[in-house]
Order: structure tokens, then C-alpha cells, then sequence
């Protein structure tokens, strides 16, 4: 498998509000980045968005190490949140309580189970360099023009049986 190293930030100018995402893909000295902005959204979906996009955009299977400052996100992925919402027809607790941002946690589930991911929380805006270049292209693309309707923000997704 090939190893990638990838840095993601989200970012939300209000939460809600306009924003965006931003992804670094590293492979063998080669760096890619990737970012969107969206009319009105929230910081936590621009986050999950982040790691979807880098992972769908890998052609292959591949050992990644995702580094990303979102507790949100990477406390789901290795403490078995994400699987326990899935086993429960994604939705949360013992009254099957509505999962919140249901549509982007299962396209994240569906990207992931191709890689080996290991799943890197970091402090935020704390000197890393591949964490403060996301930041900044999550920023710019949230202030930029060419915002994106998010779809799935404010229509929550039905649970899905799987």
C-alpha cells in the first residue's frame, strides 16, 4: 500500500455560516491541496468534509496517517463512535435519537473502509505547519466567491440500514 500523509482543517465564518475546507495530500514529496467554500454550513461539517474529500480522492488503497485538529471527528473514528451510530441505523443513544450530520458520517464510513487509516488528533493553531496551511485554505475558501450550497446542512438524512 502506499503511504499518504494527509493534514485537514474546517472551517465555518459564524457557525452557521459561510464555510469551507481545506485538505494537504503528501506522497513521496509531492504535495496536493485540495479546498471548497460553501454558502452556509458549520464548522463541523466542513471538518468531516475535509477527511471525506482527501480520502475519496485517493485512487487507490492506501495507508494514510490523517493528522486533523477536529476531537469531533477523530474521536468518532478510534473510540468506535461512527461504528456504534452505524450499527444503530445511524442514529445516536437508546431513543435513537436524530445523528447529526448522518449523511456526511456515512459517506466518511463508505471512504474509509478502503484505506489504513491511522487517525491523528493535533492541536489547532499551534505552530503545525500542515494543520495552519489547511486552516488557511479552509479560510480563504469560505471567504472566497465561488461558495457551494452544502446539501446536506439543515435536511437531515433519514437513517440507513446497512
Amino acid at each position: 500500500m502506499k503511504a499518504v500523509t494527509i493534514h485537514t482543517d474546517g472551517s465555518a465564518l459564524g457557525n452557521p455560516g459561510p464555510g469551507g475546507y481545506g485538505v494537504l495530500l503528501e506522497f513521496r514529496g509531492h504535495v496536493r491541496e485540495l479546498s471548497q467554500g460553501f454558502v452556509r454550513t458549520t464548522n463541523n461539517r466542513m471538518e468531516l468534509l475535509a477527511a471525506i474529500v482527501a480520502l475519496e480522492t485517493l485512487r487507490e488503497p492506501c495507508a494514510v496517517k490523517l493528522h486533523s485538529d477536529s476531537q469531533y471527528l477523530i474521536n468518532a473514528m478510534t473510540r468506535g463512535w461512527l461504528k456504534s451510530w452505524k450499527r444503530n441505523g445511524w442514529t445516536r443513544g437508546p431513543k435513537k435519537e436524530t445523528l447529526v450530520n448522518a449523511d456526511l458520517w456515512q459517506r466518511l464510513d463508505e471512504a474509509a473502509a478502503r484505506h489504513r487509516i491511522d487517525w491523528q488528533w493535533i492541536r489547532g493553531h499551534n505552530g503545525h505547519d500542515g494543520n495552519e496551511r489547511c486552516d488557511q485554505l479552509a479560510r480563504e475558501a469560505a471567504s472566497g466567491t465561488a461558495l457551494k450550497p452544502d446539501e446536506g446542512y439543515g435536511n437531515p438524512t433519514p437513517p440507513q440500514t446497512s
